[in-house]
């Protein structure tokens, strides 16, 4: 992480009150947190930290624009990516282990001692939790300019054989009672 420092905010030099940050983040950021599943991501955080005497009240505002795949066709689909996210972070004398009994995720301690708040992890989830967990084209672009219509096509040919199967299972135990009246008759 060569840029580590960039996500570092100084908090004790800070007066009680808000203070705005803003930072810019792409796919370098990403690469080298991680894999992901989306490409050409611009996101723009804007970050509210309201400084208070023994704790800290972040808001974290996300928005921007990323390449992901569509899970229904395949196709790269352009998606527009927004959210927001609130942190608690408190000062104490014992952060390990508070963190280790706090059950609440926007909840987080620091040690009383500290000087400097590293926000870079949180960006990084906050905006990977900004994508939807499906990422599909819309009811009204399905079959549209963006659709694979090649892959839609074969999922409806494999939706149709399916309905087939089902329709053909309900009816087999009862083919028997079937063949039986005839030979009654």
């Amino acid at each position: 992480m060569a840029n580590k420092r960039a996500f570092e905010i100084a908090f004790v030099g800070l007066k009680p009150g808000i203070h705005e940050f803003d930072y810019e983040v792409d796919d370098k950021f990403f690469a080298e947190k991680g894999v992901t599943d989306f490409t050409n991501c611009n996101a723009n955080i804007k970050l509210s930290l309201d400084k208070k005497s023994s704790f800290m009240l972040l808001k974290f505002e996300i928005g921007g624009k990323a390449n992901v795949t569509c899970d229904r066709c395949g196709n790269a689909l352009p998606m527009d990516i927004w959210d927001e996210f609130n942190m608690l972070v408190k000062l104490v004398e014992n952060p390990g282990e508070m963190n280790g009994q706090e059950e609440d995720p926007d909840v987080f301690y620091i040690s009383k001692t500290e000087s400097h708040i590293d926000v870079g992890n949180w960006i990084y989830e906050f905006v990977l939790l900004s994508f939807p967990i499906q990422k599909t084209c819309s009811e009204e672009e399905k079959g549209g300019p963006l659709c694979n219509k090649e892959v839609l096509e074969k999922l409806r040919l494999m939706e149709v054989k399916q309905q087939e199967e089902n329709s053909n299972q309900i009816w087999k135990g009862l083919e028997q009672f079937k063949v039986k009246k005839r030979k009654s008759n």
